[in-house]
């Protein structure tokens, strides 16, 4: 490999590992402000949402530990590890949207969570581009993943975004519920793909 080769992969390994660690900060922050949202309004699919930063934590744990070192096994496993990860947080808000909805509970509003949810919504899909595009001049399949990853957390705070401002603004407290029923579904169709494939 040129020297001109191994600077510009040393440089792209920098900006992937700023990526993750940029992630990890914004998920570990929002799992405080999505506890406190989450409760204060009695909110399922703000509490979903913050499990969902706890998977991309562990997620961005991951590949951060498979960028340190190399080899198709440590890929592997750094893999099969994210979707276990989906694979679990997808059967608890399956098991608590349901339970909301037999209940008929009604969540409180929440302006913290439309705030929390409208910036992270912003800055995941700035982060999964930067993802894809460092992933892909890497020819990583683990930053890839955990890129897509990161994109669907973009499109959950959008989808948990909607749930709250439907409660808020028209008082229909379903939607909070079936805001979780959308991360169930992207949740469980992540986990599918990876472990299937690794």
């Amino acid at each position: 490999m040129s020297d001109a080769k191994e600077t510009s992969r040393q440089a792209l390994l920098r900006r992937g590992f700023l990526l993750e660690y940029g992630t990890l900060g914004w998920n570990v922050i929002g799992i405080v402000v999505l506890a406190v949202a989450a409760l204060a309004a009695k909110s399922v699919a703000l509490a979903g949402f913050g499990l969902d930063s706890l998977v991309e934590i562990g997620a961005s744990t991951v590949v951060i530990w498979e960028l340190s070192g190399t080899g198709e096994d440590r890929r592997r496993r750094a893999l099969r590890l994210i979707g276990v990860g989906f694979a679990l947080l997808s059967g608890y808000l399956l098991v608590q949207s349901t339970w909301v909805l037999i209940s008929g509970f009604r969540p409180h509003h929440a302006p913290l969570g439309i705030g929390w949810t409208a910036l992270t919504a912003v800055v995941m899909f700035a982060l999964a581009f930067g993802k894809a595009r460092t992933g892909a001049a890497l020819d990583n399949p683990v930053l890839r993943t955990e890129g897509r990853v990161t994109l669907i957390d973009g499109l959950l705070a959008v989808a948990v975004l909607l749930g709250l401002v439907l409660n808020a603004l028209a008082g229909l407290w379903w939607a909070d519920p079936a805001a979780g029923y959308v991360l169930v579904y992207y949740a469980a169709r992540e986990a599918k793909e990876i472990l299937g494939d690794h």
